[in-house]
């Protein structure tokens, strides 16, 4: 239990309560970026890589395992895909130049990104679904899913909005896709995501002597768990900052002054700790429980004769 018997906890939330699923996938086009690739897609399923193109390898390719077994029951699954995204690479190369355009940019860095997917609740088989582009990181123009037209968030967009509201049937497939076709994909991929379990890393960190002993969890599967102290049995709730994290069963973690990493010396009982007196302090005064999710991804048209793309 360590020194001063409190241990943390990660524990199962209640497995009867209903989680949201999500299927994104996020495009990205860059001019002016020598390091980085022209045009980027990235497929996600309640937020993991399962999909990756680029305009280097100019392939699409599986992340996960479960994915390539697809072939199986579509031998033609890949090439499809990246003959899809082939073409969206050209599509998206018009769409920079455009906004460029729109913004009166000529030079430097820029980037364009589009966002799609879908959600889907498991408990009360409730959908939604969404579209929105974003040039530079601030948001340029939204699907509204109700209403069938595009919402301009700068006033560079309102040609587009003009513009592509005009196309109805367009407006439909979008509509169709995102509240049917995406949702049928989303559960057809998530029954892979949705069984696998991973343990959490959990790392107890100190700034500095003075600082709140901090608890830090990466690379967990699924994504609720609570978290919490408990000393001779009993949960710590008082000036302790909880969170909601990942994980799949009870994970305890002494807080021991030998498992604390610092930024001022040597960790445990050899340095850097002035023994039980501090993390006592640190407990009964200001102990700050922080959880933290990390995760890697991309944290992810055509032009003839003048034709504008966006």
């Amino acid at each position: 239990m360590g020194a001063l018997g409190l241990l943390l906890l990660l524990g199962l939330l209640s497995g009867g309560s209903a989680v949201i699923h999500s299927l994104r996938y996020f495009h990205t086009a860059s001019s002016g970026l020598s390091s980085f690739p022209e045009f980027v897609a990235v497929g996600m399923v309640d937020e993991v890589q399962f999909l990756h193109y680029d305009s280097v390898s100019k392939r699409a390719v599986a992340k996960q395992a479960w994915m390539d077994q697809v072939p199986t029951e579509d031998p033609d699954y890949w090439e499809r895909a990246t003959g899809i995204y082939q073409g969206q690479q050209q599509v998206f190369k018009g769409i920079i130049e455009t906004a460029k355009k729109r913004f009166n940019h000529t030079g430097g860095a820029h980037i364009v990104q589009r966002m799609d997917g879908c959600e889907w609740d498991d408990e009360d088989d409730t959908t939604d679904g969404h579209q929105q582009y974003a040039y530079d990181g601030e948001d340029f123009i939204a699907f509204d899913l109700k209403t069938l037209t595009w919402v301009a968030l700068v006033r560079q967009a309102v040609s587009t909005k003009l513009r592509w509201d005009q196309d109805r049937a367009l407006n439909q497939y979008w509509k169709n896709y995102l509240t049917k076709e995406c949702v049928d994909w989303l559960k057809k991929y998530g029954k892979s995501t949705q069984q696998r379990t991973e343990r959490p890393q959990v790392s107890l960190l100190q700034r500095s002597p003075s600082s709140p002993v901090v608890c830090h969890a990466t690379g967990f599967f699924p994504d609720r768990v609570v978290v919490f102290w408990r000393r001779d049995g009993q949960e710590l709730h008082e000036q302790v900052d909880p969170g909601e994290l990942k994980g799949i069963e009870d994970i305890p973690t002494p807080l021991d002054p030998a498992l604390i990493r610092t930024n001022w010396g040597k960790t445990g009982r050899d340095g850097g700790l002035p023994g039980p007196f501090l993390i006592a302090g640190s407990v009964a005064g200001a102990l700050l429980l922080v959880g933290a999710l990390v995760l890697a991804g991309v944290c992810w048209y055509r032009k003839r004769n003048g034709e504008e793309y966006i």
